[in-house]
């Protein structure tokens, strides 16, 4: 995937993806909104961040925060007199705005979706939060590890006996938040498009993460679910579904449901004689101890050897300096490296405008002259003395 420009200040309108032409103003924020925001630009969309003068993000280096690659930035402060009435200059010519404020703050700043749809009654406005637009905690503050509390979908993670496991921020902020809003920002651009009618896409994260659980409720009515951690086929309950320590402390990850893929996977592991019929769920105990102990008497990288190329649904479990060097990773360039930074590629993949990076973070106001001849908005530009 190809690497263009450096993000400091060249001036990238956009890429040649899917979304090449597609204008996005962002208002700056940290978490599942720049995150959104960034997929957009690897699509090829012409992405302009509005960032506050003195930051506000996480104490990141801005050269460093990935989430921010790919787009343009400009420098305007909301509060002040004509800050509202720039980016409102800008709503005028895009197709898409993002932001993550609390619900009514953009209202207050002069730049909800009243404010935006009256200058562009085209434009989706995509509002990212954690409980949503309405509610009992709409306005209260919180964070992913909160969202997915709610959900019921932290409850399920984790060994029984043991407190809930914490998957980083990826279940709520990206899956329930970024992808979510992505998908609906996506679905009303198509309608705008249609109908020329903008509208508004309320993405909560506590909806999102809700909606990813959908195959477990149904498993859960049809009796096939237990509601509680650490007693299911995928949640680390079954045997031959879950991870084993090797000899040097390293880890391999198994998902071996599948009868014919589980009769691979006790062979090669070297069990096949003695394991205990894998329906038998009253000798699961004994069954996870065969496969711990024989996972014990080798390394990682001896294991993964073991089962390289075979159908047993093994892998190890790598560390995310060890990933990009995994062979089929490394194939695939499924990360890359831009500006030193090695990160993940964009995904997903397209056969007639493949996505591409156009450049590294961008720095806050970087992009202002560039901007403001792209878009044709002088007013962004100081004004002389």
């Amino acid at each position: 995937m190809a690497v263009t420009g450096n993000g400091t200040g060249t001036g990238v309108a956009s890429g040649d993806g899917p979304l090449a032409g597609v204008r996005v103003v962002e208002l700056a924020g940290i978490g599942p909104g720049p995150f959104a925001a960034m997929l957009l630009a690897d699509l090829g969309a012409d992405v302009v961040r509005v960032d506050r003068p003195g930051g506000g993000g996480l104490a990141v280096d801005p050269a460093h925060d990935i989430t921010n690659r790919g787009k343009r930035s400009v420098l305007l402060d909301l509060k002040s007199a004509d800050g509202p009435a720039r980016v409102l200059d800008l709503v005028e010519r895009a197709d898409v705005l993002i932001e993550g404020f609390r619900p009514g703050v953009a209202e207050r700043l002069g730049v909800g979706p009243a404010d935006c749809h009256a200058r562009n009654p085209r434009l989706v406005y995509g509002r990212m939060t954690g409980w949503g637009q309405e509610g009992p905690l709409a306005h209260t503050a919180g964070h992913d590890i909160a969202y997915i509390a709610v959900t019921g979908a932290l409850g399920m993670i984790g060994n029984p006996g043991e407190p809930p496991a914490v998957p980083a921020n990826l279940v709520g902020d990206y899956a329930g938040g970024s992808l979510y809003l992505v998908i609906g920002v996506l679905a009303a651009l198509q309608h705008a498009r249609a109908t020329g009618t903008g509208q508004v896409v309320d993405a909560a994260i506590v909806d999102g993460t809700a909606h990813l659980t959908a195959m477990i409720h149904g498993m859960m009515a049809a009796g096939g679910w237990q509601d509680r951690r650490g007693a299911n086929l995928l949640d680390g309950g079954c045997p031959f579904y879950g991870t084993y320590e090797t000899s040097d402390g390293g880890y391999m990850a198994v998902g071996a449901l599948e009868q014919q893929f589980y009769d691979t996977f006790t062979e090669l592991l070297g069990i096949a004689d003695r394991a205990p019929a894998r329906k038998d769920i009253a000798r699961w105990g004994e069954l996870r101890e065969a496969v711990a102990a024989r996972f014990r008497t080798r390394t990682r990288e001896e294991w993964t050897a073991v089962f390289e190329g075979s159908d047993a649904c093994v892998a190890p479990v790598l560390s995310l300096r060890e990933a990009p060097g995994h062979p089929h990773l490394a194939a695939r360039g499924t990360f890359t490296d831009i500006g030193g930074t090695v990160q993940p590629a964009p995904a997903p993949r397209f056969s007639a405008t493949p996505a591409a990076v156009t450049g590294g973070p961008a720095l806050p106001g970087a992009h202002t002259e560039s901007v403001a001849a792209d878009w044709d908005v002088p007013a962004l530009l100081p004004k002389e003395a």
